[in-house]
């Protein structure tokens, strides 16, 4: 039997409500998702509200925080066969992509990993120039095509 292709979801923390419900869908079709280690939080808390989480904003001593969280999520991102990339609309802007998000895809580049996108980016978006530079594969919400690739 084969070994199910892990998948690791990267998101904006304004986006976890959302990239749980994306978790579900893929564990469906057969998927091993890894998740961040808040969101996997928020899902166990059911407490959604993420300026309880970033505690950095008003400690900058909590930044340690940040720091732990972004290298548990980078080693996510390596033992991934691929990432998807689940953004929706912050700041009115359509398909937002953060820093974070950023940092991630381009680890997955690196390592030669697909990178999955959930919704196409607005043209707006500071980043643009970067996550098309990144090659991902733009799914328009259907995770079908995911099967088709990985």
């Amino acid at each position: 039997m084969k070994k199910p292709k892990i998948i690791t979801i990267c998101s904006s923390a304004a986006h976890f409500r959302n990239a749980l419900e994306i978790e579900k869908q893929l564990k469906a079709m057969g998927y091993k998702i890894k998740i961040p280690k808040t969101a996997n939080i928020m899902k166990r808390t059911n407490n959604f509200d993420i300026s309880s989480y970033k505690t950095w904003y008003n400690n900058k001593h909590d930044y340690k925080k940040k720091t732990q969280l972004i290298k548990g999520h980078f080693k996510k991102v390596l033992e991934a066969d691929a990432i998807l990339v689940t953004n929706f609309e912050k700041n009115g802007l359509p398909g937002y992509i953060g820093g974070n998000v950023l940092m991630e895809m381009v680890l997955a580049f690196h390592y030669k990993k697909p990178i999955f996108i959930y919704n196409n980016i607005s043209e707006d978006l500071n980043i643009k120039e970067e996550v098309y530079g990144l090659n991902p594969i733009f799914l328009k919400q259907d995770l079908n095509i995911i099967r088709k690739k990985l």
